[in-house]
């Protein structure tokens, strides 16, 4: 029986304006244009020189077609998948018989050329765009959830019993206290239990993670200490849901819990040249086997949702240094449609 999970994967236009797709776009159409010169040829030399020549007329029209269609990303955004496909593959049409035209001075064409720059920039633009659904439907955000919500089930018993046992410590001697921790574990498993597919205000991730070291910070005491570094952290930057939550989570884990000393987890979010960085550093304990199979799980599910959502734009880099685990995320900065010019930093836990 096959799976119904794919019928419910929404079918989106591929962003035009992502390093990942440009680049995707250009070696594909490049490769598939050398394949047929050779394939076209008696020998390969020649069959290079046939894509050389034919060079001169396919890259102005793949990149004037690629820079329409950037340009016009958002217009096309706007259309279902079906309307915004056919709308592309017009303009790439319509585009490269313009380009041909501009060059027939310099290499004359007759209306069989026409058809040809016409009939390559259909097919092509319907490969491409076919392989980017495929590629789409491969890295569904549900496909990627289900994974997510596996790692979450394997942490959540752990946190929740935890989580209760400091709650109930706390009824008697600060009911307040024990009534604020209830409300933000019901907001944290909320979050978990959410289907967490978009993107989301990076300000709800801060908030979240303030909420999540807020309850660890009552079973831990004073061994959990916070750095918080967010003065140049723009608050309406759009980011992959739950992407801080885990990072924190494995700096308790493997750096506050193993030690009876107090710790200090750095947190450093900033943007700059249009990227948004956040660092989180926490003590390391080079002892003890299961540091790097929790760490690596973690890191490689957050790994998969950059490369959802932002392709070759985004990274996550680890290292170890001689007493601290660091890890660093490169995104692109995306502010929110509605929160532009809205910079505020949330309020953070005080310790």
């Amino acid at each position: 029986m096959n799976s119904p999970l794919p019928a419910m994967i929404p079918d989106k236009l591929p962003d035009t304006r992502n390093l990942g797709v440009l680049l995707r776009s250009i070696v594909s159409v490049n490769l598939l244009a050398f394949l047929f010169a050779i394939s076209a040829s008696d020998s390969f030399a020649s069959g290079v020189q046939r894509f050389v020549e034919n060079a001169a007329l396919l890259e102005p029209s793949l990149l004037l077609v690629l820079a329409v269609l950037a340009s016009l990303r958002n217009v096309l955004a706007n259309l279902s998948y079906s309307q915004g496909v056919a709308a592309s593959v017009v303009l790439a049409v319509f585009t490269s018989l313009l380009v041909r035209k501009g060059v027939a001075d310099l290499y004359p064409a007759n209306v069989f050329a026409y058809i040809r720059a016409g009939g390559s920039a259909l097919c092509l633009s319907f490969g491409l765009f076919g392989y980017f659904r495929l590629r789409g439907r491969a890295l569904s955000p549900l496909l990627a959830e289900a994974r997510l919500q596996a790692l979450q089930a394997r942490i959540r018993p752990h946190f929740l019993f935890n989580s209760l046992n400091a709650v109930l410590s706390l009824i008697r001697s600060q009911p307040r206290k024990a009534e604020q921790a209830l409300e933000d574990l019901a907001d944290l498993f909320r979050v978990f239990m959410a289907e967490n597919r978009d993107l989301v205000p990076l300000a709800r991730e801060v908030s979240l993670a303030g909420q999540y070291l807020g309850i660890e910070g009552l079973r831990l005491g004073e061994r959990l200490q916070m750095e918080w570094h967010t003065e140049r952290m723009p608050a309406d930057a759009m980011v992959p849901p739950l992407i801080l939550q885990p990072l924190l989570e494995n700096a308790v884990l493997h750096g506050i819990e193993p030690s009876i000393t107090p710790g200090i987890i750095s947190i450093n979010i900033f943007c700059t040249r249009d990227e948004l960085h956040i660092d989180i550093r926490n003590p390391y304990f080079r002892e003890g086997g299961d540091h790097h199979a929790g760490n690596k799980m973690a890191m490689g599910n957050i790994r998969e949702r950059l490369r959802l959502h932002f392709d070759a734009e985004a990274n996550l880099k680890t290292m170890v240094g001689t007493d601290y685990y660091q890890v660093h995320l490169t995104l692109p900065y995306r502010p929110a449609k509605d929160a532009r010019h809205d910079h505020n930093t949330p309020t953070l836990p005080r310790r």
